[in-house]
């Protein structure tokens, strides 16, 4: 695995950019059934991987454990496709340790490096590499909105083909259902707060999406805005005689830093809910949401067929569709909240 430190010009702007469980349901690509029985009858150059080492770029715009997720599900897909590390596929793997300059800096070194694919993960690390590359072959994942982004173009879709060097994942969010679920936990709350880093494309579209579902759930959201992790806690303290309950969006500053507004939360009993299910792990209450592990080998089973021949762009870029209701009790108890029988029958899975 290479591990070296890429320099990073100018003044550090601090930013990270969609965050979230244990192996469980497949998220489904959008991907035509027939196109895929094509590509599989389709002559891929099948022994290319056999006829050489493979190079990899990984950019990573911070870690944590949705992330992290993503990144170890695409290894296991490529992996799976007979690329393994070390016999016939290297790593340069880079982490941007939310820095949007680092980010920045790490693509443009790949572009210079020139792998054979280059894995960005998350919304800032992809916006890095689409701007900075127009030749080798990007597989995003983990990013909410790939056409706000400018990832792909304006009038593409989820199942589309994007014609360029760019295919991957989205992990686009249900906003809408998750607020409406966690609703239920916490009748009488109707003041709600989020924390958020602007700087950040996806965090924007997630909290856009929750004012409205807000508004229609009749409920009031407060934000409170971060540019860095280190403001995680104090602004979780900020909400603290604002707000009944806490939601965090897909922002990777907040996910990064969970453990603080879990502090924060388990202090004042404020119950805290998220949009990931590792989050829930840590100490969020609930969440409806997916297994980034297996974003990131749907991700890798389309870096896979690239690295057999197929052109990024001739694969269909997809969203996340199945997602799972998962709850921590232990955090319930802990944030003040007894969980009702009925959410508890609605849940996949229910951590004691």
């Amino acid at each position: 695995m290479a591990t070296k430190e890429i320099a990073v010009p100018g003044k550090h702007q601090n930013a990270a950019g969609g965050a979230a469980g244990r192996r469980g349901r497949l998220p489904t690509s959008v991907v035509a059934g027939f196109w895929v029985c094509c590509v599989a009858l389709a002559p891929l150059g099948a022994s290319a991987q056999d006829k050489k080492t493979v190079r990899v770029g990984v950019t990573k715009i911070v870690s944590h454990a949705a992330l992290d997720a993503v990144e170890k599900g695409f290894e296991s897909a490529l992996t799976g496709a007979g690329f393994k590390e070390g016999v016939n596929l290297t790593y340069d793997r880079q982490n941007a340790q939310g820095d949007l300059a680092k980010a920045a800096a790490i693509a443009q070194q790949f572009a210079k490096d020139k792998p054979d694919l280059i894995h960005s993960i998350a919304t800032p690390t992809s916006q890095a590499a689409v701007k900075y590359n127009s030749s080798i072959p990007v597989v995003f994942s983990g990013v909410t909105d790939p056409v706000g982004a400018g990832i792909v173009a304006k009038d593409s879709a989820p199942g589309k083909k994007t014609g360029t060097n760019v295919t991957g994942v989205s992990d686009l969010w249900p906003v809408h259902l998750q607020m409406q679920t966690y609703a239920k936990f916490v009748p009488s709350a109707k003041k709600w707060g989020t924390i958020f880093n602007p700087a950040e494309a996806n965090s924007v579209t997630h909290v856009r999406a929750m004012r409205d579902a807000a508004k229609s759930l009749g409920l009031e959201l407060v934000e409170v805005t971060v540019s860095h992790g280190s403001e995680v806690e104090r602004a979780a303290n900020s909400l603290v005689g604002k707000v009944q309950a806490i939601a965090v969006t897909s922002d990777n500053t907040s996910v990064a830093n969970l453990d603080a507004i879990v502090r924060v939360c388990d202090q004042h009993k404020i119950p805290l809910f998220a949009g990931d299910v590792d989050s829930v792990q840590r100490g969020a209450i609930a969440a409806y949401g997916m297994d980034y592990f297996l974003v990131g080998y749907s991700a890798g089973k389309k870096a896979a067929l690239v690295l057999k021949g197929v052109k990024p762009g001739d694969i269909p870029w997809g969203a996340v569709e199945k997602f799972s209701l998962v709850i921590n009790l232990k955090a319930a108890r802990a944030q003040g909240v007894t969980v009702a029988p009925e959410l508890r029958k609605l849940a996949d899975k229910v951590m004691e």
